[in-house]
């Protein structure tokens, strides 16, 4: 093999390594799917989404039914608005619940989709009315904070409600 032959197979190896790259790039950042997808659009109501991203996972069961397309806020109740696209090849109930969970315990966060028992099914455009927001791992802890400074407050002064005699 000469050296031009050895010159072409190296630029072929290094041109496959560079596809292999762009393609763990794109899974990285969820947007492998190249193909066109039969989906429909849902959208839920959150008070707070804590720190949902656009492209995060919609799961049932542990399942990937879809993605998250679109975060709003809505200018009259001030509540975040998710647009969520599932695989048409998913059926929820009408009823259906939406909740924003974290992976693991630090984790991303995505939305988790658990059917209701309806007869009716989610269409496009429909708003999943059952939703729970994130749990924000600040508040929980300034709760746990406030709540222990009360409890010794409350054993500070013996327990006692009334005034000393």
């Amino acid at each position: 093999m000469g050296k031009r032959g050895i010159e072409t197979l190296v630029g072929l190896f290094v041109l496959l390594g560079v596809v292999a790259l762009l393609f763990l790039a794109l899974k990285a950042a969820n947007l492998a799917n190249f193909g066109h997808r039969d989906v429909y659009r849902v959208s839920a109501r959150f008070d707070n989404i804590g720190g949902l991203k656009v492209r995060a996972p919609v799961r049932s069961a542990g399942v990937s039914v879809g993605r998250v397309v679109r975060i709003g806020l809505d200018p009259k109740t001030y509540q975040g608005v998710v647009t969520l696209e599932i695989d048409s090849q998913y059926v929820f109930p009408k009823d259906s619940s939406a909740k924003i969970l974290t992976a693991g315990l630090l984790g991303d966060q995505y939305v988790g989709l658990e059917p209701g028992g309806d007869e009716k099914n989610l269409a496009g455009g429909d708003v999943v009315s059952q939703t729970q927001s994130a749990v924000v791992l600040e508040n929980l802890i300034g709760q746990f904070l406030f709540n222990k400074a009360a409890d010794a407050g409350a054993a500070g002064n013996g327990g006692a409600t009334g005034s000393p005699k």
